[in-house]
């Protein structure tokens, strides 16, 4: 039985009969709580084992993780991946309202009169075999790899803000409360490593702190909680309540969690909530955590030519770049899925300064991360991402003639590149129009982007499903989503 089954149904049966016990005939509810108990119950374990689901992979994968390098804020694809020559005519220029056509504005542009035309402030150039356009003012190591990825154009939404934008692109949905990415993947793959979750995330900032980033963007909704994303952070407790307090040494720790579990145990006897179990595997996981994350935050043993390959920032815990190569070490130690949230890419004004600024922090690093694996023989069974939760647009906020203009949030068309993990090198997918505002050819929308992730860690989307409130919950949305198998080598 599917493991969120037989959590409903425990949770269903024995809730009833314990709310019953005080009521007339708690013998006979007794009776048969005992009888449930032999026959579904598992003892509670010490075992902190995430060993997936036994249907998984449903087919040979090309991938066995992803690291997500997630640019929170919208960085403008107009500017940094999405040329075109005609821009440069059509700059200064009203946004016709047949290409507009009816969009529906963000607070920040319903006020707006005009809605004139801004080109890339940037020069563009193309590299690699393809000819792929890349704006090699900001993005020059990132143009030094054309040949290794796939850039999809044409990504889209219907969200407009930031949380709901964010929200959909992790989970699926624009509701809040459903399993991100990360958990589903921790759930449905679990970790070969007892030592380390199977979900990590890490939070950096550019020009400015940006958006606020909730941690249920990597919770794990109505799945078990153990599942939910791990922040590491900088600092002395990369972990939050990770290390003993004053006075608490590790045999005193160890006793008082053989104490909790004894609790925890004889609680889950009582009431069968999986929950229970879930919370006594997570104190064990930290507890062998104490051990397992100064390890592995300690970059001391890292080499000159590593730290000269991600850049000067890497030697600055906390930033995009030392970010990044805990990211290679979570990934060399089995971390199934890793997401790094750079945040501050809301230009509506001042975009130029910290475009630039915000392209800087992240353009060595993550180059570097790709030729990091690479280099070790774990590029081709790795994808990562670089992208955001949308676009912006090619009207400006802001006043042009102060080389300061802004740009407001866009849905309709946006670019992601991804590296590695069975995805084709060299290749851009699908077209837009001259003013990079609508899709002309091969549209990606973002759950088809998450089923194609799905399918290159050998999961069928549509199969991989959770019973919850009466339906096949899944992380690819309500909606029908596709695998965009041009993508894939």
């Amino acid at each position: 039985m599917n493991p969120l089954q037989k959590f409903e149904l425990q949770m269903t049966r024995r809730q009833l009969l314990h709310r019953g016990r005080g009521c007339l005939g708690a013998a006979a509810l007794a009776s048969l709580l005992s009888q449930s108990r032999s026959a579904n119950a598992e003892p509670a374990s010490r075992s902190s084992s995430n060993p997936g689901l036994p249907e998984l992979p449903h087919f040979p994968p090309t991938a066995k993780r992803v690291i997500y390098l997630f640019l929170a804020g919208g960085p403008s694809h107009i500017d940094m991946f999405d040329y075109k020559p005609a821009m440069e005519k059509l700059h200064g220029t009203e946004l016709p309202d047949s290409i507009r056509n009816g969009q529906r504005l963000t607070g920040m542009s319903s006020g707006q009169k005009t809605f004139p035309c801004v080109s890339p402030m940037f020069k563009f150039k193309q590299f690699g075999e393809q000819g792929t356009w890349i704006n090699s003012d900001l993005l020059p190591h990132t143009a030094s790899i054309a040949d290794e990825l796939t850039i999809v154009r044409t990504m889209n939404t219907e969200a407009v803000n930031h949380d709901p934008a964010m929200t959909y692109i992790n989970t699926g949905t624009q509701q809040l409360g459903r399993p991100s990415m990360g958990s589903w993947l921790s759930y449905g793959l679990g970790s070969p490593n007892e030592n380390l979750p199977a979900y990590v995330t890490m939070i950096s900032r550019g020009a400015k702190a940006g958006q606020a980033l909730f941690s249920r963007l990597w919770g794990s909704g109505f799945l078990p909680s153990q599942h939910q994303g791990v922040q590491f952070r900088s600092g002395a407790d990369p972990v939050l309540y990770l290390n003993n307090p004053n006075g608490i040494d590790p045999e005193t720790r160890r006793q008082m969690l053989d104490g909790i579990a004894e609790l925890n145990a004889t609680r889950f006897s009582d009431v069968g909530d999986p929950e229970i179990e879930t919370r006594i595997a997570q104190y064990e996981m930290a507890y062998r955590m104490q051990t397992s994350v100064p390890d592995l935050m300690d970059l001391s043993s890292e080499s000159e030519a590593t730290y000269e390959l991600y850049g000067e920032d890497s030697r600055k815990p906390g930033t995009f770049a030392a970010n990044c190569i805990i990211a290679r070490r979570l990934a060399e130690r089995g971390v199934a899925f890793l997401q790094l949230f750079h945040r501050g890419w809301d230009q509506h004004g001042n975009l130029p300064k910290e475009l630039t600024t915000n392209c800087k922090s992240v353009d060595q690093p993550a180059v570097a991360l790709v030729k990091d694996l690479k280099q070790r023989g774990m590029l081709e069974d790795t994808v990562v991402i670089f992208g955001g939760e949308f676009g912006r647009t090619i009207y400006s906020q802001g006043k042009l003639t102060e080389n300061s203009h802004g740009r407001d949030h866009h849905g309709r068309c946006f670019s992601t590149w991804v590296a590695g993990g069975g995805f084709k090198q060299g290749f851009d997918y699908g077209k837009t129009d001259d003013y990079s505002y609508n899709i002309v050819e091969d549209p990606v929308h973002i759950n088809d982007f998450n089923a194609t992730i799905l399918h290159a860690l050998g999961i069928d989307h549509e199969r991989f499903t959770v019973k919850h409130q009466g339906l096949d919950a899944k992380l690819t949305g309500v909606e029908k989503a596709r695998v965009v198998k041009e993508l894939l080598a």
